[in-house]
């Protein structure tokens, strides 16, 4: 059996001899059986995967990982068993989160197979029956109806009326309809209009057709395999932390060693100089740092859901803040995915339509004046005609319109009532006799009323079919002229430039019949008006762009709709300058590019129009290498494989599909583009805020380990203990660091560019800050260290106020670091009380260290006196003056 897949461009006998199928018989019971045998069941076939055990264990492979456990490795050493535990504890949870996030993410193909779990009506024997949709096999005769989702791909031998909605596929608005044609050369998945697809819904019609591909042969099982290659990508933050850890787990050995090796070379002993190498590597490691990260991150995500946006993945808050470019799609993201009226051409006289969507609320227009409809007696009818001829319904539920039938008889139907023709009363007042439904063949639908003692035939069509029967024009005064085609075919032309789908118009009065038949509407037509309708962009995504723009963010369109009518779109949202087709590129002209010229092209258009699911991925691929940070919207099944792909997908929460959201990182529970925005600035205060912890934690964490080296290397008494340095790490990375999560998002935040992918984690002026913050600490605690033993003060005492100086400094340096360029008061001192709170408990647990007996004896500390505490915050507020200096300086 030929397993070609062109099956579009086949006839219907090529076809059904291909499969070996009977169009009047469908297969035989036997035959089905067999052929289900061979192609297996019509289920999507999930990945094999990892196993769990593997996933899990591979949590642990990360520098970062490595680091926390060398130092619960060296708390163990030091005896202090519930430090150890804590720590090792922090790499277990880790570890779990991490296993679940990558299990999760597997269950965009399960959502998939949920699709097809229906029955269907099939041709067996040459009997009808109704099987489950998994017993479905390539050869067999099926039969479709409105209301039915296409069980599998099938070619269209027999359509009447047919038309089926595939927005979720190819992200085209409109239903598309399908007939049992042949083309001669080959077309894309959206222009296929002999075939229907797995998944999609028929909304109109019905069918004969012929399945050709169950499974994962289907387009939507294409799409499944994408899914399950596309690339899982690291965060920016992640990629960062990770190349951070590497560096600084190197340095921490390395020192570590050097300790080791200079108490050898002074003839200390093993365990001595073992203790000392744990003690530094003790007090360089960041303990605080993942959890810190964790909980900036966790923070990020809780403001998030308040504004409306789901986050499924911790670092995806922080990514969006990194992003360089947004490729969305455009019907259900970008617009409002509901047909509108907004232009309505009657006696030559182009009208402007107000509102958005079903919603009925809006007005009509001339040069920016309200009219009334009654002023023309065209433009009445032309709205007339729009609700008679028309088997469609408007109806409200919980608040919101919606549309019984043909999204574009809603869109007739609204912009009616929108101009104060009574819906109801009108059909009232008018009895439906007979119409001529619409059918692909002769592009219009034609209703005969009667309206009192007369009978009316109302027309709606293509123009291209419906001008050339019009014999005259309706004027404003209802009266008829001649009509003048070329001129309003230069309107036609200027709707088109504009990306606005154009109907046609048309009466006839006739003398009482029973019915109608194509030959009543082939010649004679009076000549009504035209309305021009879109999908419009939503109002929120336009202000949305042009804030992405301002932030140094690129946005592109990628869709499986028109270029004329994505173009359009692009054009009002501002995501182009103009309505020019050259920052636009078809899908058919991207399929010839080869690698490089993608990369030329790739940053030159704006607009990727009537493109596949796979051309999608490539795209989102060609820009990551690039070295973009890539953010996807999406709501469709066609979406899936670039949401995987790309660095942070985002999925439609409320008409977006199960496999979208399955598979994105962010969820908009509201469906507005504009929430994006909201996500780019916690992003952005995500990353702020973690850089901020990062500047803040090293120098301590520097400070001790150099405190520690250096008495190795000259064989100094110790200014404080490791135990002390567990304290140290542990309380203020929890009541100190972890409150510069908290901290509100700065003004700048959305007027600077983003940071480029590949600039480190720490820039040089950050690297400068640390180094002489450090030295200046490890300068400040020797100087304290020498003078209190030079006068005689105990050992105990003088590591206490060494460890309060410690502490304090970070105190004071926390206020610093609120703003790495603005004064803390400018930002408002008291902005973030979290912040106040922990140093409040910072400073309580000082004292508890300070003067607690059962603490003195636990960690070698002792009271201090009133003098004490005057050079530990005299040296403490010169180190936040010195960097409030190093600000300004920088801000000159």
């Amino acid at each position: 059996m030929n397993t070609i897949q062109h099956y579009h461009l086949l006839s219907e006998r090529q076809v059904i001899d291909r499969l070996e199928s009977d169009k009047h018989k469908g297969l035989t019971l036997e035959e089905a059986d067999k052929r289900l045998w061979i192609y297996g069941e019509n289920k999507l076939t999930p990945p094999k995967g990892e196993p769990p055990w593997k996933i899990f264990l591979k949590q642990f492979q990360q520098p970062l990982i490595y680091i926390l456990i060398v130092a619960g490795i060296g708390v163990g050493f030091l005896g202090e068993w519930i430090e150890m535990g804590v720590i090792l504890g922090v790499v277990l949870i880790n570890a779990i989160i991490g296993y679940f996030q990558e299990v999760k993410a597997l269950k965009a193909i399960q959502a998939l197979s949920k699709n097809l779990k229906e029955h269907c009506l099939v041709l067996r024997d040459g009997n009808k029956q109704s099987i489950d949709t998994h017993q479905l096999v390539p050869g067999d005769i099926i039969f479709l109806k409105a209301g039915d989702r296409v069980p599998a791909d099938v070619r269209i031998l027999e359509a009447k009326e047919l038309k089926i909605d595939e927005s979720a596929l190819t992200g085209e608005s409109l239903p598309t309809t399908k007939n049992c044609g042949t083309f001669l050369k080959e077309k894309g998945i959206g222009d296929q209009s002999n075939m229907a697809f797995s998944t999609t819904l028929v909304t109109f019609g019905t069918a004969t057709a012929l399945v050709v591909a169950t499974a994962d042969q289907t387009e939507i099982g294409k799409i499944n395999k994408l899914i399950a290659h596309a690339d899982i990508l690291v965060t920016p933050l992640t990629e960062k932390i990770e190349y951070f850890s590497k560096i600084l787990l190197w340095i921490i050995l390395g020192l570590a060693s050097i300790a080791i090796l200079s108490g050898l070379y002074r003839g200390h002993s093993i365990v001595n100089v073992l203790m000392e190498g744990v003690a530094l590597a003790v007090g360089a490691i960041p303990e605080g740092l993942p959890t810190v990260v964790t909980i900036t991150l966790a923070i990020g995500v809780s403001r998030m859901a308040k504004r409306k946006a789901i986050i499924r993945k911790l670092p995806a808050v922080e990514t969006l803040g990194s992003t360089t470019v947004i490729c969305s799609d455009k019907t259900g993201t970008l617009t409002q995915n509901e047909m509108t009226v907004q232009k309505i051409m009657a006696a030559h006289t182009v009208y402007s339509l107000s509102g958005v969507g079903y919603s009925p609320f809006g007005e009509i227009s001339l040069d920016d004046k309200k009219v009334d409809v009654h002023c023309s007696k065209a433009l009445f009818e032309t709205l007339l005609a729009g609700v008679l001829c028309n088997a469609s319904n408007l109806i409200q539920e919980k608040g919101t319109w919606k549309i019984e039938g043909d999204p574009t008889e809603g869109a007739l139907i609204t912009s009616g009532i929108k101009c104060g023709i009574p819906l109801h009363q009108v059909r009232k007042g008018y009895s439906l006799i007979d119409e001529i439904p619409f059918e692909s063949e002769y592009q219009y639908m034609a209703s005969l009323y009667q309206n009192g003692n007369s009978q009316v035939i109302y027309i709606k069509g293509s123009p291209e079919k419906l001008l050339p029967r019009c014999k005259n024009i309706l004027d404003q005064n209802g009266k008829t002229s001649s009509i003048e085609y070329d001129k309003i075919q230069k309107k036609l032309v200027s709707f088109a430039k504009d990306g606005l789908r154009v109907l046609a118009f048309c009466k006839k009065e006739i003398l009482k019949k029973r019915g109608i038949d194509h030959e009543d509407v082939d010649t004679n037509l009076t000549f009504l008006g035209f309305q021009a309708m879109i999908d419009p962009p939503r109002p929120e995504a336009i202000s949305a762009v042009e804030v992405c723009h301002q932030a140094g963010i690129e946005v592109k369109m990628i869709t499986g709709d028109h270029q004329i009518t994505a173009t359009s779109i692009a054009h009002q949202l501002g995501i182009i300058n103009n309505n020019d087709a050259s920052f636009s590129i078809r899908g058919e002209e991207l399929k010839d590019l080869n690698q490089k010229e993608l990369s030329e092209i790739i940053d030159d258009k704006q607009v990727f129009a009537r493109v596949n699911p796979h051309q999608k991925l490539i795209l989102i691929k060609a820009l990551q290498e690039k070295n973009n940070i890539v953010a996807m919207t999406g709501d469709g099944v066609n979406d899936a494989p670039a949401l995987r792909q790309a660095n942070i997908g985002i999925a439609m929460g409320l008409n977006g599909t199960e496999v979208a959201k399955e598979t994105s990182d962010m969820i908009l529970t509201d469906d507005n583009f504009s929430t994006i925005k909201d996500a780019i600035e916690e992003g952005r205060n995500v990353f702020d805020n973690l850089i901020k912890f990062i500047i803040w934690t090293i120098p301590t964490n520097v400070t001790e380990g150099l405190v520690i080296l250096v008495a190795s290397l000259l064989g100094l008494m110790l200014p404080i203990t490791p135990l002390q340095i567990l304290w140290i790490n542990m309380s203020t990375a929890i009541f100190l660091g972890a409150t510069l999560a908290f901290e509100k998002q700065e003004i700048s935040c959305m007027n600077r560019p983003p940071q480029p992918p590949n600039t480190p984690i720490l820039t040089h002026q950050m690297l400068f800050r640390i180094t002489w913050v450090s030295l200046y600490l490890v300068a400040s605690i020797y100087f304290l260290f020498d003078m209190l033993m030079d006068q005689g003060i105990q050992e105990e005492k003088a590591r206490t106020i060494c460890v309060n100086l410690i502490v304090f400094g970070e105190l004071f340096y926390l206020f610093n670091t609120r703003s790495l360029r603005h004064s803390v008061f400018k930002i408002g001192f008291f902005s973030n009380p979290w912040l106040i709170g922990g140093v409040i408990t910072m400073i309580l647990l000082q004292l508890i260290f300070t003067y607690s007996p059962a603490i003195n004896s636990i960690f070698g500390s002792t009271p201090i006196t009133p003098y004490d505490w005057a050079w530990i915050i005299g040296l403490s507020a010169v180190l936040y003056l010195l960097v409030e200096l190093e600000k300004g300086i920088r801000r000159l």
